[in-house]
């Protein structure tokens, strides 16, 4: 089961897409419809830009943040929401990832490397590179969407600090 919801994938689709045609969800022979490789792009490269904006201002103090938690009591914990976030997204790219597709994540994502130099470095041709590139995209925008019990997407989540109550009735 996906954590995107349909709406979600609808917004995220991309009108030009040639297996969805921008609804974000695409049907596949004798089986259900799953979400659009379009969609998991999105949601990576929301995250991407919000990874730019948080290292971006690495050299800056940022504030530190009183959050409440979940649970019963509802205890409050300080933390660095834009350093937790872009330590979230290499980290769980690192265990996700492949090696020739972390090698990818590292030049081009992280160190901003253009495609020509990555190609130089890695020993590959163009079309190769860009197959990586998106495959990279796809798999991390599935990640961070899926990711359990906080996902990186939607970003504006991450940083609002979500909290988890037990249902009503039950004791924790």
């Amino acid at each position: 089961m996906s954590a995107l919801l349909s709406a979600d994938a609808l917004a995220l689709g991309k009108p030009s897409c040639t297996y969805c045609s921008g609804y974000g969800r695409r049907s596949i022979l004798r089986g259900p419809e799953v979400i659009c490789a379009c969609v998991w792009r999105a949601v990576f490269r929301a995250c991407y830009r919000r990874f730019r904006e948080c290292a971006g201002s690495a050299g800056h103090i940022n504030g530190i943040t009183l959050a409440r938690c979940g649970g019963p009591s509802g205890y409050r914990v300080y933390s660095r929401k834009r350093e937790e976030f872009a330590a979230d997204f290499v980290l769980l790219a690192r265990r996700s990832l492949g090696l020739e597709e972390l090698a990818v994540f590292n030049s081009h994502f992280l160190l901003g490397a253009d495609w020509r130099l990555c190609c130089r470095q890695m020993h590959i041709d163009r079309g190769a590179f860009f197959h990586l590139v998106y495959a990279v995209e796809v798999r991390m925008g599935r990640v961070y969407a899926e990711c359990d019990p906080y996902s990186l997407f939607p970003v504006a989540g991450y940083f609002a600090g979500v909290v988890r109550k037990s249902p009503v009735g039950r004791v924790a």
